[in-house]
């Protein structure tokens, strides 16, 4: 019994201070966000640089057709109009292939590009990555990126719920300073 505690706690330490480590290592505010060239769910190739000009919300979620990524999604979709009356354009990325983006964006209607980082250079620029070997998935991290390029705002462990309606909170208020 007393194992069981010891590697309980030593688990929950190690966890404790990588999840410090990944935020800490991860892009900050204010830092030009890092350069991406990755295939959408129609193949179409996207770059940071299309975005020039532009707010960007991009997010990462880690697996299609899931309850909490078709939440996030979902959120997403159904306050876009208002993401785009504010100058922003939206992007999901996770390493899922092409061919699971456009069945996910298919079921559920989704109007913006899912971008397929199926080699996960993306998501480990972006500090978003969890690989836990043969096993490789996206954080539930977003990024707020400004018309300059350079990251606004972070969101770690995002709110599937909530994550939209932060983003146009945060837009209101940043292109009122």
């Amino acid at each position: 019994m007393e194992w069981l505690i010891i590697l309980v706690t030593l688990t929950a330490l190690l966890l404790f201070f990588w999840r410090l480590n990944t935020r800490a290592n991860s892009p900050k505010a204010g830092q030009p966000a890092p350069d991406f060239r990755l295939p959408d769910q129609t193949g179409k190739i996207h770059t940071l640089a299309d975005f020039s000009g532009k707010w960007l919300a991009l997010y990462f979620y880690p697996k299609d057709d899931t309850p909490g990524c078709t939440r996030q999604a979902c959120k997403f979709r159904d306050d876009l109009h208002k993401m785009t009356e504010l100058g922003a354009e939206v992007i999901g990325i996770s390493v899922d292939n092409t061919k699971s983006h456009a069945d996910f964006a298919k079921k559920y209607h989704l109007p913006f590009p899912l971008l397929a980082d199926h080699q996960a250079e993306v998501a480990k620029r972006y500090h978003s990555l969890i690989n836990l070997g043969v096993i490789k998935f996206a954080r539930r991290n977003t990024f707020l990126i400004d018309p300059q390029g350079k990251i606004a705002r972070i969101y770690f462990s995002a709110s599937t719920s909530r994550n939209s309606t932060e983003i146009i909170a945060d837009l209101k208020k940043l292109q009122t300073i």
